[in-house]
């Protein structure tokens, strides 16, 4: 089309310059539309090139992301819903696993589960795609990425990531009485990422011993999230350390309208070798993970709670099988999901020595800026609010190397931005602790 276009301009500066040597005589105007025209040309020839290029890399891109499909499924909410052969994924375009063999969850792990079924609702959460059918044996359901999604993104290379990160701000936690002084670390409080944009958290810590496994049943909220580039989630993390080279696997769910193209809350996976650099990815917008059962990474989870309504929630569990170095990934107790493979880690592969419980939010008006991020965290409620007002997670548990879930030994709660998104563990004498975390953002004159 753009080569259409710049034959027409040259044509008719050509027939200008025609008219002119018949005898029209030398007009200024004919002149002036000549180099109009002429410039016309030039930038049109110019533009065509890059255009051309990255319509090449999106479509190389997508091709690399959307495997074949066995089936497709087209979601109530938009979503579609590829069926792919289990050894079709992305995870297998990942160097390390050209040869790797799938290995399914443990039984042990699987079965490990003593979450309680007070006040909660949690057996009613699904995937709004289940809705519409389900993926045939042998194959895995993905979410497709579109063109429109690689365009939001600031490049082909960037889409589905963290922002790299400068870790500038270390901060030490205090000395509590959940935490002995002797088991006091530095952690960060707050990361600041290379693109001006700020990750901050409302969470619950535990660290200093080895850890093969983690889980909560987190609360499910819709929080607002105003601005396209910005992203709130309710999560769990396992870490090796909080040096500035930290390896981390992450679930839990998330509002993310520039990965997402929408505020819907969705279930999400993240792992990352070099504290976001270069490695790692939400889901499967990268190779690395490697998916297993029926749940789509990316894919909206309903119902949601609502403000002093009913309360729903699902359990994310994340375990390390000490004989293949794999973490496991399950929700709703005993539904997996998928691993990160002992091939794509470091230290981790051994075990972690930090767990977080929370929220975080990702934003570039964060930390002392003003005016401060709109994005909710959590119900978009303090913690103070507690049940039925604030976001909350309960049945919190660690797995050792005894293979035993029980509560940590030693917690504390942090807020990075306290007067915009808090954190309380709600101990009580002869109940199992609650914890609540976060906030409105802005909220003037304490957070303005």
């Amino acid at each position: 089309m753009q080569k259409k276009v710049l034959y027409v301009c040259c044509g008719l500066a050509e027939k200008v310059r025609e008219d002119n040597q018949s005898g029209m005589g030398e007009c200024k105007v004919a002149i002036l539309f000549l180099w109009v025209f002429f410039a016309s040309c030039i930038r049109l020839n110019v533009e065509a090139r890059p255009s051309s290029t990255l319509e090449r890399e999106i479509e190389a891109k997508l091709k690399q992301l959307n495997k074949p499909a066995v089936k497709t499924i087209k979601s109530e909410d938009g979503d579609i819903i590829d069926c792919v052969n289990i050894y079709d994924q992305p995870a297998f375009d990942h160097p390390a696993l050209k040869n790797h063999t799938i290995k399914m969850m443990p039984d042990y792990l699987l079965k490990s589960s003593n979450s309680s079924k007070e006040d909660s609702s949690e057996a009613e959460i699904f995937q709004t795609w289940q809705k519409s059918g389900s993926c045939p044996k042998g194959t895995i359901p993905i979410r497709r990425i579109l063109k429109e999604d690689l365009l939001r993104a600031a490049s082909m290379d960037s889409f589905g990531r963290k922002s790299s990160q400068h870790l500038n701000n270390l901060t030490t936690i205090q000395k509590s009485e959940f935490i002995p002084e002797n088991r006091s670390s530095t952690i960060i409080n707050a990361i600041e990422l290379m693109d001006g944009m700020v990750m901050q958290s409302a969470y619950l810590v535990t660290l200093g011993y080895n850890y093969i496994g983690a889980q909560a049943d987190i609360n499910v909220w819709n929080p607002r999230v105003p601005e396209a580039n910005e992203f709130t989630t309710a999560q769990i993390w396992l870490k090796n350390d909080n040096h500035p080279y930290f390896e981390s696997v992450e679930s839990g769910w998330m509002v993310n309208p520039k990965l997402y193209r929408d505020g819907a809350t969705r279930f999400f996976a993240y792992w990352t070798r070099d504290s976001y650099r270069s490695t790692g990815c939400f889901d499967l917008t990268c190779s690395g993970f490697v998916q297993t059962g029926d749940v789509a990474l990316g894919a909206t989870i309903e119902p949601i709670s609502s403000i002093r309504g009913p309360q729903y929630e699902i359990n994310v569990g994340i375990f390390l099988d000490p004989n293949s170095g794999n973490w496991y990934l399950k929700v709703k107790n005993n539904i997996p999901v998928g691993y990160w493979p002992a091939e794509i880690l470091g230290s981790l592969r051994h075990s972690a020595i930090l767990v977080e419980w929370g929220g975080q939010v990702a934003s570039s008006n964060i930390r002392k800026k003003t005016p401060h991020t709109r994005t909710q965290m959590g119900s978009g409620e303090f913690a103070s609010g507690r049940f039925k007002d604030a976001c909350f997670m309960h049945n919190i548990r660690i797995m050792d190397y005894s293979l035993q879930l029980k509560y940590p030994e030693h917690v504390t709660a942090v807020a990075d931005e306290p007067y915009c998104y808090s954190s309380l563990n709600d101990v009580r004498y002869g109940v199992e602790p609650v914890f609540y975390f976060g906030g409105p953002g802005q909220r003037p004159p304490y957070c303005p």
